[in-house]
């Protein structure tokens, strides 16, 4: 059956893919961008990511209220998508590292006004593709342009998870082997695009003048309840303390505003569902840095891992309506509340598993000297055995030729020591007895936690002992690590097998580079191949041996063996999580708010967004526990006690029935129940029976 919508209908889903594609776009790689480019911890990445997500649920309901009240839907959607790509254009100029400019400064104006931007238009656009929808007789219509509005918004992220980490990670610019100027530069173009597509439908639109807002009038009316109350409460008596604000609201909206704190109480564990949820873009983003992603010759990108949810999404939504939800009713569970528990729990079980992934990637971290520690790693780089001495019998080791030793952890009680090597065996002329010795003050080389770890070359020009940290930790991204030792000056270059990029090799300096087959030449003519994995560091010893050329290689730290899959148990139950939670909480607002309060519920739902994101933040500054791992548990078992506490409350509740007669176009239950697609995602702040009845009364 041919789809009869307006034409205008085109331009606002081809403006919502858009910006879609470009909130997604900034969301997925912001937390690595952090990390990597402005070397925030990951504590701080987390945290700023979640105050930028919960200003960005924060500012649908200062949205909502322009456009009801001063602007109207088309000029807020119109001047606040400006704002929003300014804000993707600064945070895009920002990554471009020949700028020279404040780069921490750029990223939060910028973050700011996306979130400004994205927040403002999420209530408008849905709302505004509805109005495009008059006549009783095109009820089937607009029912229809949800369903594909929905379909649009998760389209649009999907595409756009899985396409920026390849801008971000396979693209080099400006001298980097990344480009993250690019990865926010396509979303930036992609708002712009939005914009122009908009108002480029202007002459088929049709736009309502603002008709005020029912948030501002709920709050006036609950504000003037608790000052008559304070006033007239020895001599009027009221049964409830709603009722003082009848004189100037009458008793309907009264009686809404009263049903609606019932269903409020209700809202009030929620925030920490979504504590839980939006960690997906964050701690478990940080957690895929540190596995494996290679799948044969390809190598999936920790960001990607963000794409198997909008898939899921799409596909449980009806898999629970035709088979899930009609099998959990069989024993009981029919009601919206009963699945919404369902779903918090779940979200317990997807951190659990989580949990139980990161006991696994922390028990394969190699243990680590503390503040008052240290550790060495020498190296010989000469053709002869050396011995080498650590004062205070610390350490006795010969190592042969082009050998690695790594010292145990040992306790330094001092800041300085001293370190001596001399010849152990076979003095020739070749291997001449050396003695050298070096106060080393610790102090130069503690690296964040782990403490000293020292490299000792010894050069024959003139046998100095050569000293630099040479930490096991990985890379930011997690890519791998390589150093080239030699006991004298030569030339090494690499080159990928697998791209055409080629790094300029310098003695001893360690180097960041792409997982994958490299060839390695040195002293022009002689060459090897090398393969290094995601998360590994490698030292690799060159020169002579016997008179032939030696290229030794030593993995100071093993690479990720974890694999990234892993995750997908954790993603597919956060996935039911939220469309038992998202939806059923959505269909039990709906059904249950009067339709004169669906859209003040539908304000407070996203609220409960921002506020689950303020949880993360809180949580994380406390740094109760030092193990991610617990900490994974620990939301966990406050999710559990959260649903205990919901369940309770919920015990409380009577739902409510609502005479069609009275309440005109209010759906019942059962048809929230059997289509899934006529409650909105947490995307969508309106619903389209709201918009229908609120044209409906204007008319």
């Amino acid at each position: 059956m041919a789809l009869t919508f307006p034409k205008s209908v085109i331009f606002i889903l081809l403006d919502e893919f858009a910006e879609r594609f470009a909130f997604y776009g900034i969301r997925t790689i912001l937390v690595l961008y952090m990390r990597s480019k402005l070397n925030y911890s990951d504590d701080l990445s987390t945290k700023i990511f979640h105050i930028f997500i919960s200003f960005v649920y924060f500012f649908p309901l200062v949205g909502a209220i322009i456009a009801d009240s001063w602007l109207g839907k088309f000029e807020t959607i119109f001047f606040l998508s400006i704002i929003y790509a300014l804000g993707s254009v600064i945070i895009s100029f920002g990554a471009i590292p020949t700028l020279n400019i404040q780069v921490e400064a750029i990223t939060i104006l910028g973050m700011l006004l996306i979130a400004v931007g994205s927040g403002g238009i999420t209530p408008c656009v849905a709302a505004f593709g509805g109005d495009q929808f008059k006549a009783r007789e095109k009820a089937a219509e607009l029912v229809k342009f949800f369903s594909i509005f929905y379909f649009t918004i998760n389209a649009g992220s999907f595409f756009s998870i899985l396409l920026t980490p390849i801008f971000r990670e396979d693209v080099h610019c400006f001298e980097q082997t990344d480009c993250y100027s690019l990865a926010f530069g396509v979303p930036a173009i992609l708002i712009i695009t939005a914009i122009v597509i908009f108002a480029a439908g202007k002459p088929f639109y049709t736009i309502n003048k603002p008709s005020g807002n029912m948030v501002v009038l709920v709050s006036k009316c609950i504000g003037n309840a608790i000052v008559r109350q304070f006033k007239e409460r020895k001599t009027k008596r009221r049964s409830h303390w709603l009722e003082y604000a009848e004189p100037k609201y009458g008793s309907t909206l009264v009686r809404d505003v009263s049903i609606l704190l019932k269903i409020l109480i209700l809202y009030v564990p929620l925030p920490l569902f979504w504590a839980l949820f939006d960690q997906q873009s964050s701690r478990w983003t940080l957690q895929a840095t540190r596995m494996n992603g290679r799948i044969g010759s390809v190598y999936i990108k920790p960001d990607q891992m963000q794409v198997i949810n909008p898939l899921l999404i799409l596909a449980f939504i009806p898999l629970f309506n035709y088979v899930i939800y009609p099998v959990l009713s069989k024993i009981g569970i029919k009601r919206p509340l009963q699945k919404l528990t369902i779903g918090g729990i779940l979200a317990a079980v997807a951190f659990m598993i989580s949990g139980c992934i990161e006991l696994k990637l922390e028990s394969l971290d190699p243990v680590t000297p503390k503040s008052d520690q240290a550790q060495f790693h020498l190296y010989n780089s000469m053709r002869c055995p050396y011995r080498f001495i650590i004062s205070e019998n610390i350490l006795d080791v010969t190592l042969q030729p082009h050998s690695f030793q790594r010292s145990d952890i040992l306790d330094i009680p001092d800041s300085f020591v001293y370190i001596q090597a001399i010849i152990a065996s076979n003095t020739t002329a070749e291997c001449p007895n050396l003695s050298r010795g070096l106060h080393i003050s610790l102090n130069n080389y503690k690296y964040e936690v782990i403490g000293l770890s020292l490299q000792i070359q010894i050069e024959p020009d003139d046998f100095k002992i050569k000293e630099f940290v040479d930490s096991p930790k990985r890379s930011k991204l997690n890519h791998p690590i390589v150093r080239f030792i030699s006991s004298k000056h030569i030339t090494i270059s690499l080159r990928s097998l697998n791209s055409d990029e080629t790094i300029d090799i310098t003695n001893l300096r360690r180097y960041t580079i792409k997982q994958g087959r490299w060839r390695v030449t040195y002293d022009y003519d002689f060459h090897s191949e090398i393969e290094v994995e995601t998360g590994g560091v490698y030292s690799y010893v060159l020169g002579l041996i016997a008179g032939e050329r030696n290229f030794t290689e030593h993995v100071v730290r093993p690479a990720n063996s974890v694999h990234m899959l892993w995750q997908i148990p954790q993603y597919v139950v956060m996935a039911a999580a939220e469309v038992m939670f998202s939806v059923s909480g959505l269909e039990f607002s709906y059904s249950q708010a009067p339709v004169s309060m669906k859209s003040v519920l539908q304000a407070c739902w996203l609220l409960t967004v921002a506020v689950g994101n303020l949880m993360v933040v809180f949580l994380t500054s406390l740094k109760i526990f030092d193990s991610q791992a617990i900490e994974f548990f620990l939301f966990a078992v406050l999710m559990i006690i959260d649903m205990g506490i919901f369940i309770l409350l919920a015990m409380r509740y009577k739902y409510v029935e609502y005479d069609h007669g009275t309440e005109e176009g209010t759906p019942n239950k059962e048809e929230l129940q059997t289509d899934p697609t006529n409650i909105p995602s947490e995307e969508e702040p309106y619903s389209p029976y709201s918009d229908n009845e609120d044209d409906t009364e204007e008319e």
